[in-house]
């Protein structure tokens, strides 16, 4: 086994629904970097980057969350 493969990120989906998933992309936003972030998130086939579909995905979390009792 590579050394390489010991120190590398998990991967996984993003959840908005995961507290820590928002503040690790918050924390993407305020830096611009994903050099701090303990997990590797990965794209949906339907989507074209990883950035726009977290976006999509915590403007729909949102959306649901506010009018869910209409």
């Amino acid at each position: 086994m590579s050394r390489l493969q010991l120190h590398v990120r998990q991967f996984t989906v993003f959840d908005p629904k995961d507290k820590r998933h928002r503040k690790w992309f918050a924390d993407f936003n305020k830096n611009r970097t994903w050099a701090r972030c303990p997990v590797r998130f990965v794209v949906n086939d339907d989507h074209g980057d990883l950035v726009t579909q977290i976006q999509r995905e915590l403007i729909q979390h949102y959306v649901d969350k506010e009018f869910k009792s209409i």
